[in-house]
């Protein structure tokens, strides 16, 4: 399937105060790509476009980012991001779906796989935050707590960037924006139409009301042991190479679960830059599903 050439159907769902964007793309069976942060379903669109050949696949962005709406700019919580990614599934005429999820998104999916399980046909957690499942607990929760106070200080944009230096990402911002380019050309016009929150907005509640949240969580391993979800932990193969926080908690949380470990290409964010490589991946793992 070409990834620039591909019919989108686009949708709304209210759903507890907000309303959630999202994209439809193909048939088959249907397959949910949760954002990281900063929310926006829009990063996923190559590697969308070329899985909905054999797959359903749906995209959002998560309340208070991307097209959808910020009306309590004040208040995160991970059970909601759940319940917000099985309204999303419904809204798009399904009962469940295999959820991916990256980052900020991975903690989301973690979460579905517990407190939303009848959403999910399987999880696939791509290297998330999680400080409780890292060998040096204490020196990330300091580090986030850091970037916690950068925002109120300095505001949310300086947070950012001293998140995105501290987790390595950075590093890889030339293959990112190369890639941005790529998806906002293919986008075009139609995308221009729809009202965004301001990335200025965006890196706010990132920093404020998203970050500790995220890097706090403690999923609970017996409820999802109990709820028989096949989860697939996942991290990038430079993600690892380069000993990145965000990789290390991978293999600690596949073996607490009991689950496989799967290496992706490039790094956090390679979805973006290596769209063709990443659909091979992913389908190698929807097909384990079935």
């Amino acid at each position: 399937m070409d990834a620039e050439k591909v019919k989108i159907q686009h949708g709304r769902v209210t759903t507890e105060g907000d309303d959630l964007y999202f994209d439809v793309r193909g048939q088959g069976q249907p397959v949910l790509l949760i954002a990281g942060g900063g929310g926006d379903g829009k990063w996923y669109t190559l590697v969308a476009n070329i899985l909905s050949d054999e797959y359903k696949v749906i995209t959002y962005d998560r309340r208070a980012n991307g097209r959808s709406t910020m009306n309590y700019p004040d208040s995160f919580d991970i059970q909601q991001q759940s319940r917000d990614a099985a309204a999303v599934i419904r809204a798009a005429g399904e009962a469940s779906a295999i959820v991916f999820g990256n980052s900020s998104g991975a903690v989301v999916a973690v979460d579905m796989a517990i407190t939303q399980s009848q959403a999910v046909r399987a999880v696939i957690v791509h290297e998330p935050p999680l400080t409780l499942m890292h060998p040096k607990t204490n020196k990330w929760k300091k580090f986030f707590a850091k970037v916690y106070l950068t925002s109120f200080r300095m505001g949310g944009s300086m947070a950012m960037f001293r998140f995105l230096i501290g987790v390595g990402i950075m590093q890889t911002s030339l293959q990112s924006a190369k890639a941005a380019k790529v998806i906002n050309n293919v986008i075009g016009e139609e995308d221009a139409v729809e009202k965004r929150i301001s990335s200025s907005a965006g890196a706010e509640y990132f920093a404020k009301q998203e970050l500790l949240p995220v890097t706090n969580y403690y999923p609970d391993l017996k409820r999802l042991k109990e709820n028989g979800i096949k989860v697939f932990m996942a991290a990038g193969k430079m993600s690892l190479d380069k000993k990145r926080f965000y990789a290390q908690t991978v293999p600690v949380l596949a073996e607490k679960i009991g689950c496989e470990m799967v290496v992706f290409p490039g790094h956090h964010g390679s979805f973006m830059d290596m769209p063709v490589e990443w659909a091979a991946t992913l389908r190698q793992i929807f097909h384990k599903v079935n």
